[in-house]
C-alpha cells in the first residue's frame, strides 16, 4: 500500500492568522505537561468533586457550545440578509462550533418488563384508552416508520418520536406500553414522568437484516409477552456462519433475558443439514413476574454517571478495558467528546446497566491502567457527543527558544506572541491528533472508504501496519498477507480491544463486503462516525485554508455568516465567518468558496454522495465551523528550569532553560495544539 504523506507535512502548509514571529519548544514531554479538564454544560470544570450531580443529564439537550464572554449563537434567529452590494448569507441550524455527531443515535431507556394478559385484544385495549384522534395519529405514525424501512431510506435527523401525552394511572400506563409493543413489535414504548413516548425500535430494524420481518415481527411479540415456560424457534437454517450471527445478535441484546440453542430441524440428514435456533427465557427472568405490573413497567435501566481520568490512554483502549471489567459492551459507554491520549485527561461519562457501587468496586483494579473514576452517582439518561461547554488545558512548554536567525529577546518573543493570538485568535484547524498519528494510513482515509462503500477497502485499511517490528504491527500485517481473521486474533495482544472485536466479526462473518459491514457493527456509533468526521474535517481544513489564501479574513461576499444579538464588538467581523462541514445537510458559500468543494468531492469519487451509510445506521447531517477562534480565560507564567551538572566543554556549570506554563478555555470542538501553533508558529 502507498504510505501517505506524513501528517507533520500535511499541517505544515495550514495558514497562520497571525503576523508574529513565535518561538520554538516542546510540548507532552511528559503527560502531566499537558492536562485536559472537560468543562459542562453549566460551566463546572468536571474534576471537581462533588456530591450533587454535575451533569442533569435527563434535562440537556445539544446545543450551542460556548464560553463565558463569547458569541453565542442562537440557531432559530438567523435568517438571510443582504447589506449594501455584497450577498453575505447568514445561516439557520449554525452552531458557532462545530458538532460532530448524529442527532438521536444515542439508544433511550425502553420498557422491557411486564405485559398485559389481553394480548389479543390490543386493538380494542388502545381504543379503550386513547381516543378516536390519538389512536388514528398512532396507527399513522407506526405506518410512516414502516414505510420508511420498506421504501430502504434512513429517517433523517433525531430519531422520530410520538407522544401519547400523561397517563397518570399506572396501571393504564402498564396496559397501554404492553398493547402497542404487541400491536407493533417494530416500536418501543418509553416512560417520561408519566408520559408515554412511542419511538421505532431499531434492534427490530437490526434483526430484520438477520432474519425475516414476519420472524423479527414474532420473535420480538414471543419476547415482549414474557410467557412462562415458552419457547420461540427460529426457520431451519443450514448456514452455520449465519446462524452464528442469530446467535450472536440475541445473546447481545436479550441475554440478560433469554438464552439461545441449535437444534436439529425438521427432515435433518447429512445431505439436508437444517438447524433450527430455539429461544427460551432464562430461569431468573420469570422472577420479575412475581413484582406488580405496574413496578414493573415503571422500572427503568440503570444509568451512572462517573468523572474517568486516565493518563497516557487512548480513550477508546480505556472505554475497551472498563467494558471488559464491568461485564458490559463499549457501546453502553456516552460520552460529550473524544480526549488526548498523551495527555492527563477529565472527562465525564455514563455507563448503562452499571449500578454505581459496581462501578466503585473496580476503582483499585483500573488504576493499573493509569484511570481513576470517581463524583460517582446515578443519573437518569445518557450523554451525547457535543454536551458540554469546552475543555480547560494546563499546559507546559518545555526547552523555549527563539527562531532560527531571531535575535530578539525571548521573553519579548513570548508575550508578543501570547497578546497577539489573544486579540487576534487562531485559524480554527481541526488538529493532527483528529487524524490519528500513523505514516501510512489516516482515519480521514478510512472515512473517505465508507463515504463510498467500499467496506473491505476500510476494514484492510484500519488493520494496515505502520513500519514497526511490535506484536500489534505483526498481528496486522499477517492479516493483510492471509486475511485469515481467526490466526490474527492469536497474534493481535489483549489490550487491542477495538481490533480484536473487528476480528472477531470477521471470523464470524467472513472478509466479504457483506461480512465487513458487520465487523463494522462491532463498534459503537460514535467510533463508527469517528472516521467518516475525521474525512470531512481534513476537507474543511483545506477549505479554510483556500478560503484564508483567497480571501483573507475579511468578509466578502458570498459567505456563510453566522449573526447574533450578543455578539462581541471588540471581536472583527470575520470571528462570523464560517465553513460547513460536509454532510446532506449544508449550504455552501456563494464564492469560489462553493465551486472549490464541489471540484474536492469531485476528487474524491463523492459527486452524487449524499452523506448517508444506510449499510452501517450512519446519517452525517453536517454543520458550520467558525474559521477564527480565541483562547478564553488565558494566563501564562515564565519560569526557570534549573538543569544541574549539564557538561559544557568539560566543565560542570548550571544552565537555566525557560518553560512556560499556560492555561486557557477552548469552546468544545476546538484544538489545544492548534491554538499553540499559532502562538508558538511552530508544528508539532
Amino acid at each position: 500500500m502507498e504510505e501517505d504523506t506524513d501528517f507533520r507535512i500535511r499541517f505544515s502548509s495550514l495558514c497562520f492568522i497571525t503576523d508574529h514571529v513565535g518561538f520554538h519548544g516542546t510540548i507532552k514531554s511528559s503527560p502531566s505537561d499537558f492536562v485536559v479538564i472537560e468543562i459542562d454544560e453549566q460551566g463546572q470544570l468536571v474534576n471537581k468533586t462533588s456530591d450533587e450531580p454535575i451533569y442533569k443529564v435527563n434535562k440537556i439537550l445539544p446545543g450551542p457550545n460556548n464560553l463565558a464572554k463569547k458569541t453565542k449563537l442562537d440557531p432559530q434567529n438567523l435568517s438571510f440578509e443582504e447589506r449594501s452590494n455584497q450577498e453575505v448569507s447568514t445561516l439557520a441550524g449554525c452552531s458557532g462550533d462545530d458538532q460532530n455527531y448524529e442527532p438521536g443515535s444515542e439508544k433511550e431507556d425502553t420498557i422491557e418488563d411486564g405485559t398485559s394478559k389481553g394480548e389479543e385484544e390490543n386493538i380494542d385495549v388502545l381504543g379503550s384508552l386513547l381516543d378516536e384522534k390519538t389512536n388514528e395519529l398512532l396507527n399513522q405514525f407506526a405506518c410512516d416508520v414502516k414505510e420508511k424501512w420498506n421504501s430502504k431510506t434512513e429517517l433523517i435527523g433525531p430519531s422520530p418520536e410520538f407522544s401519547l401525552g400523561r397517563i397518570l394511572d399506572k396501571n393504564q400506563r402498564a396496559i397501554l406500553h404492553s398493547a402497542i409493543r404487541q400491536k407493533f413489535p417494530f416500536l418501543i414504548t418509553v416512560g417520561k414522568n408519566s408520559e408515554i413516548v412511542v419511538k421505532p425500535n431499531l434492534e427490530y430494524k437490526e434483526l430484520c437484516h438477520l432474519v425475516s420481518e414476519e420472524e423479527a415481527f414474532d420473535f420480538l411479540k414471543y419476547l415482549d409477552a414474557k410467557k412462562e415456560n415458552s419457547k420461540f424457534t427460529f426457520k431451519p437454517d443450514i448456514n452455520k456462519d449465519h446462524r452464528k450471527a442469530v446467535h450472536h445478535f440475541i445473546n447481545k441484546k436479550f441475554g440478560n433475558l433469554v438464552e439461545t440453542k441449535s437444534f436439529p430441524g425438521p427432515n435433518y440428514s447429512a445431505d439436508n443439514p437444517n438447524v433450527v435456533i430455539t429461544v427460551r427465557f432464562r430461569e431468573k427472568a420469570h422472577k420479575h413476574r412475581k413484582r406488580s405490573l405496574p413496578e414493573c413497567q415503571e422500572r427503568k435501566v440503570i444509568y451512572t454517571a462517573f468523572t474517568l481520568r486516565k493518563e497516557n490512554l487512548e480513550m477508546f483502549e480505556a472505554v475497551g478495558f472498563l467494558a471488559i471489567k464491568l461485564g458490559v459492551i463499549p457501546s453502553d459507554f456516552s460520552y460529550a467528546g473524544l480526549k488526548d491520549k498523551k495527555a492527563i485527561t477529565y472527562q465525564a461519562m455514563v455507563v448503562r446497566k452499571v449500578a454505581p457501587e459496581r462501578l466503585k468496586n473496580i476503582e483499585k483494579e483500573i488504576e493499573k491502567k493509569r484511570m481513576n473514576v470517581f463524583n460517582i452517582r446515578s443519573v437518569d439518561d445518557s450523554l451525547r457527543l457535543g454536551q458540554l461547554k469546552g475543555n480547560h488545558f494546563d499546559i507546559v512548554i518545555r526547552n523555549l527558544k527563539n527562531q532560527i536567525n531571531d535575535s530578539a529577546n525571548l521573553r519579548e518573543r513570548i508575550l508578543e506572541a501570547v497578546e497577539n493570538v489573544m486579540n487576534k485568535g487562531f485559524v480554527n484547524y481541526y488538529g493532527p491528533q483528529r487524524f490519528g498519528m500513523g505514516r501510512k494510513v489516516h482515519t480521514d482515509q478510512i472515512g473517505l472508504a465508507l463515504l463510498k462503500s467500499e467496506m473491505v477497502k476500510a476494514v484492510k485499511l484500519f488493520l494496515t501496519p505502520e513500519d514497526l517490528d511490535d506484536p500489534v504491527n505483526r498481528a496486522k500485517k499477517y492479516f493483510l498477507q492471509t486475511e485469515d481473521a481467526k490466526g490474527t486474533l492469536s497474534l493481535m495482544p489483549e489490550f487491542k480491544v477495538r481490533e480484536r472485536a473487528l476480528l472477531e466479526s470477521l471470523h464470524r462473518f467472513g472478509v466479504t463486503e457483506e461480512g465487513c459491514i458487520q465487523a463494522w457493527f462491532s463498534f459503537p456509533h460514535s467510533m463508527r462516525i469517528f472516521y467518516v468526521h475525521a474525512y470531512s474535517s481534513k476537507i474543511w481544513n483545506e477549505a479554510v485554508s483556500y478560503r484564508l489564501a483567497t480571501y483573507g479574513s475579511r468578509v466578502v461576499e458570498g459567505d456563510l455568516v453566522c449573526l447574533d444579538e450578543d455578539i462581541d464588538d471588540e471581536h472583527l467581523p470575520s470571528s462570523k465567518v464560517v465553513l460547513p462541514v460536509l454532510g446532506y445537510n449544508i449550504q455552501y458559500p456563494k464564492n469560489k468558496l462553493g465551486k472549490w468543494y464541489q471540484e474536492v468531492l469531485s476528487r474524491d469519487g463523492l459527486q452524487t454522495c449524499r452523506f448517508k451509510i444506510p449499510a452501517l445506521k450512519l446519517n452525517v447531517p453536517g454543520c458550520y465551523r467558525k474559521i477564527l477562534k480565541h483562547p478564553c480565560n488565558l494566563s501564562y507564567q515564565l519560569i526557570e528550569d534549573h538543569d544541574i551538572d549539564v557538561m559544557k566543554e568539560g566543565s560542570h556549570i548550571d544552565e537555566a532553560t525557560l518553560s512556560l506554563l499556560i492555561s486557557f478555555d477552548l469552546d468544545a470542538s476546538c484544538y489545544a495544539t492548534v491554538c499553540l501553533r499559532e502562538i508558538m508558529k511552530h508544528d508539532f
